[in-house]
């Protein structure tokens, strides 16, 4: 059997929404290549159903222990995907200013958002502060001490909770590890209980809780255990020194399968956090991206070139790693699906896709199982929902991908494409301005000067 052929086997049971149809790949009742007449290549195309039925899945298997869950937008911050997760009742975790305007501007209510990151700006701090945020999660002593002094000044008393660093390495790739002793986020687990003392008698800060986040794209259930366990420990410990911890922050991180497989069980994840801390007596949230619109999410791109190659045949996408950012950076392998059908009896031929940026880690891996491909073919990347399109940038100039939803028998555009004449726009130049003299002491210590350089 094929890579293509197991891909879509392993989907057959959970991904009702994505199956080929006479030949022709469907999203929901819609043909994608009716939408790729009617949409430039390359484009971002996510289920409304498959995005509402991840939600119900996993609201199922935490609310009884009374969990409640917020959507890290990171992982897609189109204002449509954020707005049909918070008509689900779903809050939102934000890392920046930006993603705090997108939740507001898709209705989620600011008492639903939490606002995590390691370095939050002054004026995000403010701005979170006036619109009532539920909780600032923060990462470091000197932020404490910035958001006690914007708290002053705005005045609002800032409901904080401190992010943990367990010391749990999650096994996923080195760069999205987020708990490791090297790692730039998070407190020591052992220096969290002091810190949260002076947070607390501090009186612009409202000391709510502690939270952490291990990584992301987890497979192994067991680092989540660890963490979670940690996590209990030290609410027991701060408990004791009289300390109030009402909220517990478990963050986010659970994967999904790429490859066809079963991926990690909703029901063992849900079991281990009663297990862990469901006796803590805490208001409990999970932040989870991935595993809400990974796998709802295609990149649909049309095969421009065929180079044959010495162990392969190369084929030349228009769209490149400015679209999908994740081989490039994690090694990630996306299945592809052609928008039609291979059949059974075709030539079974390996290949190469790389896309047209002016680099070489501009590829997307090998495959087999897709049938004849030809110049003028339109594929799909299949499991793009999430860190596709909210990492897509415009290196090399290129157009900014447009993203579609499909609802039923319907679809549209929630984020048209940005072509070169907006982004010129954007750099008409502003008006000269001189700077101040310098005075004879910084003229003698100046850089150049400095260096004996001609500057």
């Amino acid at each position: 059997m094929t890579k293509h052929a197991e891909t879509m086997n392993g989907h057959a049971n959970d991904r009702k929404w994505l199956a080929y149809r006479a030949g022709s790949l469907h999203v929901e009742n819609v043909c994608l290549a009716t939408i790729a007449d009617a949409v430039p290549t390359p484009f971002y195309c996510y289920s409304a159903d498959a995005i509402r039925s991840a939600y119900g899945r996993l609201t199922t298997a935490v609310s009884p222990f009374g969990v409640s869950i917020c959507f890290a937008v990171k992982a897609n911050s189109n204002i449509s995907v954020l707005r049909l997760l918070g008509e689900l009742g779903c809050g939102m975790d934000i890392v920046s200013g930006g993603e705090l305007e997108r939740a507001l501007a898709a209705g989620v209510p600011a008492s639903k958002i939490i606002f995590s990151g390691v370095g939050k700006t002054r004026d995000e701090i403010a701005r979170a502060l006036e619109v009532g945020i539920h909780q600032l999660n923060v990462e470091s002593p000197a932020e404490i001490a910035a958001i006690a002094e914007v708290a002053r000044r705005v005045g609002k008393r800032a409901p904080i909770a401190i992010r943990v660093n367990p010391d749990v390495d999650a096994k996923t790739h080195a760069k999205i590890t987020t708990a490791t002793k090297e790692s730039k986020f998070g407190i020591a687990i052992g220096d969290v209980a002091d810190l949260y003392a002076e947070a607390a008698a501090m009186p612009e800060l409202e000391a709510l809780g502690v939270a952490v986040h291990i990584g992301s794209q987890i497979q192994n259930m067991a680092p989540f255990r660890r963490a979670f366990t940690a996590m209990a420990e030290l609410v027991t410990a701060m408990r004791k020194r009289g300390l109030v911890v009402p909220r517990l922050d478990l963050g986010g991180g659970i994967g999904i399968a790429v490859d066809g497989g079963a991926g990690p069980d909703i029901a063992e994840y849900a079991g281990i956090i009663a297990e862990t801390v469901g006796q803590l007596g805490c208001d409990v949230t999970v932040e989870p991206g991935r595993w809400l619109v990974g796998r709802a999410g295609l990149l649909v791109t049309e095969l421009l070139y065929m180079k044959d190659m010495p162990n392969s045949i190369m084929g030349i996408l228009d769209a490149g790693m400015n679209d999908l950012m994740r081989p490039a950076l994690y090694d990630a392998l996306h299945p592809v699906l052609p928008l039609r059908e291979p059949r059974a009896d075709e030539q079974t031929r390996t290949y190469s896709l790389v896309g047209p940026i002016c680099e070489s880690s501009d590829k997307f891996g090998t495959y087999e199982g897709l049938g004849r491909l030809s110049a003028g073919d339109v594929l799909a990347f299949d499991c793009a929902g999430a860190y596709g399109a909210s990492m897509a940038s415009t290196y090399n100039s290129r157009d900014l991908v447009a993203e579609v939803l499909v609802d039923g028998n319907r679809f549209r555009t929630i984020r048209h494409r940005q072509g070169i004449a907006e982004m010129l726009k954007l750099e008409k130049a502003g008006d000269w301005r001189l700077s101040s003299p310098m005075g004879k002491e910084a003229a003698e210590t100046a850089p150049g000067k400095a260096l004996g350089r001609g500057w």
